[in-house]
Formats: C-alpha cells, structure tokens, sequence
C-alpha cells in the first residue's frame, strides 16, 4: 500500500513540474495577415531554428485583424503579429499595445522600434500578351493608360474597398495627377472594368492568366513569378511610380502575461525567415540583400504623406465617389 502511495504521490509531483514547465513556456500565438507564401517562410524559420511546437499560427484578413488590434488591444490573445505596418502604427497610435523590439536591424528605411519589416509588396501593370495580341490592344505604360475606352470591358482591377492592394494604385494616381485628376482616371478604369472589379487582391492576375481580361493592376512579384513560369503575362512598372506597402512583424505588450518567446520568435522571422521570404517578395529591406534585376522595380516611389488607416479610408471614400 505504501508503494502505491508513494507511487500516486510521484506522479503528481511530476505533473506538477510539468505542468509548471508548459504554463513557463507556453505556445506562442502569432496573429498574421500575410499571404501563403510568406506564412509558409515564416513556419519554415521557426521550425528549423527549434520553434517546432512551441507556437500556434492564426491567419486572418487584414480588416479583420485590424479590426481586432483597434477592439481589443493588449487584450488581445496574440502574443506577437505579422501585418500591415501602416495598421501597426495606427493601433499603437490608439492602444499603445507594442514593446519596442530587443533586437537590432540594419534595415534600409528606418521604421519604429516597436515594428521591423518582414516583406514589401509593389504594384504594376499586369497584361496577358496573348489576349492583346490577338485582340490588337496596346501595351499600356501608366495605370491611367488602362482608362482608355479602346480596353473596355478588358481591364480588372481592385476595389480599394476590398484589399490594400488597390491602394498602391490609389496612392500611384494621387501622387501623379492629385485627388481631383486621380478621381478623373478612377472613374474611367472603373468604367473599363465593369464586372471585373475585384475584392481579392489576387483577383485581376487570376483573370489575366485566364485571358478573361487583357490588362490590370495587381501584385509585381506575381506577375514577375507568372512570367518566370512561361505563362503568357507580362508587367510594365507604370510612370506613376511602383509604390510599396510593408507588413511588420510586432510584438504584443502583455504585462505578466508577456512570453518572452515571441520576442525571441520575431528576432527569428526577421533574421531566418527573411531568405525565404525575399524569394517570394524580391523587395530590399535590410542592408545586405540583393535582388535579380529584372525583380527590382525601375520607378520605385514613396507616398508623400504617412500612410495610416485614416489616409486608406479617405482614399476609400474617394474611390467610391468615383464609381
């Protein structure tokens, strides 16, 4: 009997200090609006620097993840998120809900300490080369190019309303031609596009590969990556200028409910990750890279004012005027 005693007794001391061990390292919960791609770099850096298992990985869409950063704060179940840079700065704006990062980076464009940039995304014009050879259509060489009725019906593009990928656009027209001029050319590449406005940032290049339509705006990398695999689509970088969007990697201020891992896990994605991640998003951020020339955009511009979640919707309320 007093074997069995001591062996009951035994056992709950080491569930005890197990018990006591998971809840010390608990799962890191990282929030992310990043795409397949990227996710997939980020998974692939922990896993081989020894974070296999210790975290849990929650994909969401921007606005909803936004959403959630400006609702809840440090209240937030995440303990470290990968997102839009311009929603992180936003929402610590309001909630002041990030700790400055304990690691060092030697990156290209200054940011914030409380956010470092994972990826980059610019926009071009994207054309299938075969629909506008066959339908006898120019090459378009400015976004307001593809305005010009001769594309009528041929043209899709994003709703601003839909995806942050419409607002690389946006900012291109505003910056080139000012609001009144960049509602002007909205208005008639929306006229162009009709039913093939898309609410997926994605959306224009999966029709331009199914020849659904001639020419659009969307993601370069993706058209660059289209164009490495022999599909029949090529991009120009328009005269408005390639403008850019970054989504950073942060890091939730918790209080005592801080876990020390997702600073660590962040310093991780940023200094493995980063490899795998510029094959996909061949945008320099960091001293050091390098990308093949033909992956470098030639007219690479910065918005002239900060961009934040208040600009977007601004901007959002004057593309919806130009429906």
């Amino acid at each position: 009997m007093k074997k069995i005693m001591c062996a009951v007794l035994a056992s709950l001391f080491l569930l005890g200090g197990c018990s006591k061990k998971n809840q010390a390292e608990r799962q890191v919960i990282i929030y992310s609006n990043a795409d397949d791609e990227a996710v997939v770099s980020v998974k692939k850096a922990l896993d081989e620097n020894g974070y296999a298992g210790r975290y849990l990985f929650q994909s969401f869409g921007t606005s909803e993840l936004g959403g959630k950063l400006f609702a809840e704060g440090t209240a937030i179940e995440a303990d470290l998120i990968t997102m839009s840079s311009f929603y992180i700065e936003s929402a610590q704006a309001m909630n002041r809900m990030f700790k400055d990062l304990a690691f060092e980076t030697k990156q290209v464009v200054k940011t914030p300490a409380f956010y470092t940039p994972m990826l980059a995304i610019q926009g071009a014009v994207i054309y299938n080369t075969k629909v506008l050879t066959d339908k006898k259509l120019p090459v378009p060489q400015s976004i307001k190019d593809i305005g010009n009725p001769v594309y009528k019906d041929w043209v899709s593009v994003v709703d601003p309303m839909g995806s942050t990928t419409a607002w690389l656009m946006v900012q291109a027209l505003i910056d080139s031609y000012d609001e009144d001029g960049a509602k002007e050319a909205l208005a008639a590449i929306y006229k162009n596009a009709g039913p093939h406005l898309e609410l997926s940032g994605s959306g224009p290049i999966k029709k331009i590969r199914a020849g659904e339509v001639a020419v659009g705006f969307g993601l370069r990398h993706q058209a660059v990556r289209d164009k490495k695999a022999g599909l029949p689509i090529s991009f120009v970088d328009p005269t408005e200028g390639n403008f850019a969007l970054t989504e950073s990697v942060a890091v939730i201020e918790k209080g005592k409910k801080y876990n020390p891992l997702a600073m660590e896990m962040a310093e991780c994605i940023i200094n493995s990750a980063r490899e795998y991640i510029i094959a996909d998003y061949p945008v320099v951020l960091y001293e050091g890279e390098t990308v093949d020339a033909e992956n470098e955009a030639t007219n690479s511009k910065t918005f002239s004012e900060p961009l934040t979640t208040e600009l977007l919707r601004k901007h959002q309320n004057m593309s919806e005027s130009a429906k």
